[in-house]
């Protein structure tokens, strides 16, 4: 095998990181002898031809027969690994486009196709599982791989290996013409419906869905018993699926789409194991995360597992009603019992059930929250994150504390509770990321943080801790003399943040020239220009002399220029017959459903414009009463996101008069 290895021109081959000629030592180490090694090796050959998919490279045909004749040897440890290789590759070559394709690989998976149908018979069963597991990810006509799939299917004794042949044998068909194997698979696999074993059942109902989707919803109860019973701990030895209770559950919610709440009401129903209720309340997050509808339905369900015997099941239960935040205030007593509950997740940050009550009760503005935050304010150890994190929409619920800023944003009301411990650390903060998320909750708080002013310009003095002190002036916004001089003479530096000393200057009761100054240059010459037009609005007609400019970066093509250059084009002339259409745009895609982090600056500034902004109000009149929750993020910011959104169309209406 070696010698045609080394006969293979590698170095005039690519993989995703350049030149492939590290791909035959590779190849070496992935036959051992270490184990451990040949599983490093293996995990970067996967990186160097696979990494996050999108083409299948010119190494990849190159390396294919090889990583065959790897994964069919006894002795070689990496052989399930090597297989898994095959199989992303395989998906993907029927997934992109031709020109993403290399030509080779349609030849060199003709070759290979005969010795992974052979690999169907070996002695291992988790090769024999990683080999259906191929063949049903491949593009291969079905009527080539069915045969072998039905033979080894009629002679498999190892349960888990007939669940991931079941899965195969369903995408093989769908490649297939209806004939003879075709009609035969169908045939067997509405026999599997009434298996006597609860997980051949339920791979028979993923592997007929995509010819029928309406089964999920007829055979319901077949599902939820399937993935509640212990069995379901098979799937985590198939090849194509590889996990437990939690993503059984989530794999089998993809079968019932749709906010309707049946299926998650059935596993949040009472189970013995706790996997099985931690996993429920998983899938309520994921429910939740996506529509509005369930909410009534779900959260007295939510709610019973405060009491849950298992850590993890109360603070799940405690962080969704966070989540939800204002929809769950009427059980804010029954959180409040979990505030001194010091029970830990598993996890790094080993965040406690009472923290999670504290930012659930924190979300809900109810008081009961404070003496904890002000524990955490002087210092007190906190599962609470050390800094913002921002998980994707796809990432459906992502179980996650926030940052103690974050958690002070939502406590306005208390501000006069808070501001003493919060002044009293700010005197001792050695911490620099400790400072700037407590100087940017007093930020978010306004005018309501001016007792704090006296230890922001202790702060302001020292070359440390002066940026962070700025923000937080620049947000309170009163006048304070003692803090110009000093503000001034930073603008005045070249320094980054002459922008931040300039603004705050202003904002502080200062004259408007330095600001305009720089921001007028920052207009001009920074690449990310929004966050410089969005002061500039706040220099309102200060800044007429910039309409020009402003005006020209209305039509700027990205987004975020635009919308904050129509709102300082509007505050700095009053000029709506630019600012409504352009920010109008900005919000279209909403009333049909999709959401951009750009589009609530848009709606805020739109509220501003009055009755100017009526056809931006009529084009949104609908979207209250959607259904699906408006958002880009994961985890508790989606939530969020959906319910400032919806307030900012709401202010809208309200500005513009469109129910007047």
């Amino acid at each position: 095998m070696w010698v045609e290895t080394d006969a293979v021109d590698w170095a005039g081959l690519k993989h995703n990181y350049g030149s492939a000629e590290d791909i035959p030592g590779l190849l070496r180490r992935c036959e051992g002898p270490n184990p451990d090694d040949a599983d490093d090796a293996s995990s970067e050959l996967l990186n160097l031809l696979f990494h996050q998919g999108g083409w299948v490279c010119s190494a990849a045909p190159a390396a294919l027969p090889f990583v065959l004749r790897l994964a069919a040897t006894p002795q070689v440890p990496s052989r399930c690994a090597l297989l898994e290789l095959v199989a992303m590759l395989a998906a993907e070559a029927g997934r992109i486009e031709a020109r993403f394709l290399d030509p080779g690989w349609a030849p060199a998976w003709t070759q290979a196709l005969p010795r992974l149908l052979d690999l169907l018979d070996d002695p291992e069963p988790e090769i024999r599982r990683a080999a259906a597991d191929v063949l049903g990810a491949c593009d291969s006509p079905g009527e080539l791989v069915l045969p072998g799939l039905l033979r080894r299917w009629e002679a498999e004794d190892d349960l888990a290996t007939r669940l991931e042949l079941v899965l195969s044998l369903g995408q093989a068909s769908l490649r297939a013409p209806i004939g003879r194997h075709g009609a035969r698979v169908f045939d067997l696999l509405r026999g599997l419906l009434d298996s006597p074993q609860a997980q051949i059942r339920l791979a028979a109902v993923h592997a007929l869905v995509p010819n029928d989707p309406g089964l999920p919803a007829r055979r319901l109860d077949l599902i939820l018993e399937a993935v509640r019973d212990p069995s379901v701990e098979l799937w985590r030895h198939t090849s194509s699926v590889q996990t437990g209770v939690l993503g059984v559950h989530h794999w089998a919610a993809g079968l019932t789409a749709g906010p309707a709440p049946t299926f998650t009401l059935g596993l949040l129903a009472d189970h013995h194991d706790d996997e099985q209720r931690i996993s429920a309340l998983a899938q309520a997050g994921r429910l939740l995360s996506q529509w509005h509808s369930p909410t009534d339905v779900l959260l007295p369900r939510i709610v019973s597992r405060l009491d849950d015997p298992a850590p993890e099941a109360r603070f799940r239960a405690a962080e969704l009603l966070a989540c939800l935040g204002p929809a769950a205030v009427a059980h804010a007593d029954e959180v409040a019992t979990l505030l001194t509950d010091t029970a830990a997740r598993t996890t790094r940050k080993r965040e406690t059930v009472g923290e999670a009550a504290l930012w659930a009760l924190a979300r809900m503005n109810d008081p009961r929250c404070l003496p904890g935050l002000i524990e955490l304010i002087a210092g007190a150890r906190s599962g609470f994150a050390s800094a913002s994190a921002h998980y994707p929409a796809t990432d459906l619920h992502h179980v996650v504390l926030p940052a103690l800023d974050e958690v002070l944003g939502y406590l306005p009301d208390h501000a006069e509770r808070l501001l003493p411990p919060i002044c009293s650390r700010l005197d001792t903060a050695t911490d620099d990321r400790l400072l700037n998320r407590l100087c940017g909750g007093l930020a978010d708080w306004g005018p309501l943080a001016g007792a704090a002013v006296p230890q922001l310009l202790g702060l302001l003095e020292d070359d440390r801790t002066w940026v962070a002190a700025a923000k937080a002036l620049a947000g309170i916004g009163s006048a304070q003399n003692d803090a110009r001089d000093l503000l001034l003479s930073r603008s005045s530096d070249a320094g980054p943040h002459a922008e931040l000393a300039a603004w705050a200057y202003w904002r502080v009761g200062g004259e408007p020239e330095p600001a305009l100054d720089v921001l007028g240059r920052s207009i001009k010459e920074s690449r990310f220009r929004h966050p410089a037009l969005r002061k500039l609005a706040g220099l309102g007609s200060h800044a007429a002399s910039c309409a020009d400019r402003l005006r020209a970066l209305t039509a700027d093509p990205d987004p975020w220029t635009r919308v904050e250059a129509a709102h300082a084009l509007w505050a700095a002339t009053g000029d709506t017959e630019t600012a409504v259409p352009v920010l109008t745009t900005a919000v279209l895609d909403l009333a049909e459903g999709t959401y951009l982090p750009v589009m609530l600056p848009a709606l805020n500034h739109l509220a501003q414009l009055g009755q100017a902004a009526q056809p931006a109000a009529h084009l949104l009149r609908d979207v209250p009463a959607r259904d699906q929750r408006l958002r880009t993020n994961g985890g508790w910011r989606g939530f969020v996101q959906d319910e400032n959104v919806r307030t900012a169309v709401r202010a809208l209406f309200s500005a513009s008069g469109l129910y007047a």
